[in-house]
């Protein structure tokens, strides 16, 4: 007869740096479900009363907290450091974590700036920890289903890339979580990421770029590495990196842009309204095939990816809708970190591969704003070595 006892396997410590939405509403919970593989051992923020609230939430055993990051990343209970906090502390977190040979998942954008992508995956070399970027729509099972699809057509023709969501708290309010939000950080704090935020965007935009600041450019400049980051990643996998871009149109909430690839045009369209749902999808089409990838609201959980077909058949319409599983991409994207850890796997979603959005950042910039004289920049290459 066959034995009925579990099969043991290695339960990752996690430390998490960042407990704001993102944590509390999608890390935390996922985690939880997921106790058989992971624990929740350290948590770190500057907030002592969002530490005090996350670590109620926990699940099976109470995290160690601290305000400091390198003392996490010190501690032997973290196999993995989750870096979900502020955008400006992304890469100086994620090198600290790693020159103390922790693997990292990396919320995105993985940097604000090429500077600094460059520097985390220098530090990823001298380290015997992995960076793993969230990019969890590209690990969502009917993306991964149309990739193969895509690969099997024989010319691409046209594709639309859309990603436009109403306000995103009411989805938020919606996932059952009840996340907190807290406001007690010290002036110190708050006047750290200013200059943070000043410094990073004058090198993306000036330095890297070679646009003028505005705060029209600095405020598009955070979209693509918000919402934007999540759908231009996914395009770049599904249908490589675009040769230029022919036209940028930015009239905030909404904003279009239209890049060249050989032999075809994609369209980017995405915006935010106060419409309450969740619009968002890649499209391809050959043709004898359209294929397109339809995403709902991650903070809900259980809320299907599905996989549309549309496609003549000896001369008949066929439209089909696939849902090969459950499961959520947030919930995926964490097996597949998982199984790099323990078993070695190779991972798509690496630093290298993050800083092809920046690429691609700067391309939609330089053919939307206005171009610097760029005799007059002066570039800071050291700035991210010295972050807290």
């Amino acid at each position: 007869m066959g034995s009925t006892e579990p099969i043991l396997q290695k339960v990752l410590g996690v430390g998490i740096i960042g407990c704001g939405e993102v944590c509390q509403t999608v890390h935390l919970p996922t985690l939880g479900h997921l106790s058989d593989y992971f624990q929740v051992t350290y948590l770190c923020d500057v907030s002592s009363d969002a530490l005090q609230h996350c670590k109620k939430k926990v699940a099976r055993q109470e995290p160690e907290t601290t305000r400091d990051v390198a003392t996490l990343c010190a501690s032997p209970s973290v196999d993995v450091v989750f870096i979900t906090n502020s955008n400006e502390y992304h890469a100086a977190h994620a090198i600290i974590a790693l020159q103390h040979n922790k693997h990292v998942l990396l919320e995105k954008p993985a940097s604000i700036t090429i500077r600094d992508a460059d520097a985390i995956v220098a530090a990823e070399s001298k380290s015997r920890g992995k960076v793993f970027v969230g990019y969890m729509r590209r690990y969502a099972a009917a993306f991964v289903d149309a990739i193969e699809e895509i690969g099997g057509v024989e010319k691409i023709l046209y594709a639309r890339v859309r990603d436009i969501i109403g306000p995103n708290h009411i989805f938020v309010d919606q996932s059952g979580t009840f996340p907190k939000k807290f406001s007690d950080f010290a002036p110190a704090d708050t006047e750290d990421i200013a200059n943070r935020n000043t410094e990073l965007l004058t090198q993306a935009l000036e330095v890297e770029c070679g646009v003028e600041q505005s705060d029209r450019s600095k405020r598009f400049w955070r979209i693509l590495g918000g919402l934007g980051s999540h759908d231009l990643s996914a395009m770049r996998e599904a249908l490589g990196m675009p040769t230029s871009v022919k036209g940028v149109s930015y009239n905030f909430p909404f904003w279009n842009v239209l890049f060249q690839y050989p032999g075809f045009a994609v369209s980017y369209e995405s915006g935010m309204d106060q419409v309450p749902r969740f619009d968002a999808h890649i499209e391809m089409y050959s043709a004898k095939k359209t294929v397109r990838v339809q995403y709902d609201t991650p903070y809900v959980k259980g809320l299907p990816t599905t996989l549309h077909i549309c496609e003549s058949v000896n001369g008949t319409y066929k439209e089909s809708m696939i849902r090969r599983t459950y499961e959520d991409p947030y919930t995926l994207e964490i097996m597949e970190l998982y199984k790099m850890i323990v078993e070695g796997k190779q991972i798509k979603t690496t630093a290298a591969d993050a800083k092809k959005d920046l690429e691609i950042f700067g391309m939609i910039m330089r053919a939307g704003f206005p171009v610097l004289d760029t005799s007059k920049i002066k570039s800071n290459g050291d700035a991210v070595q010295n972050g807290y």
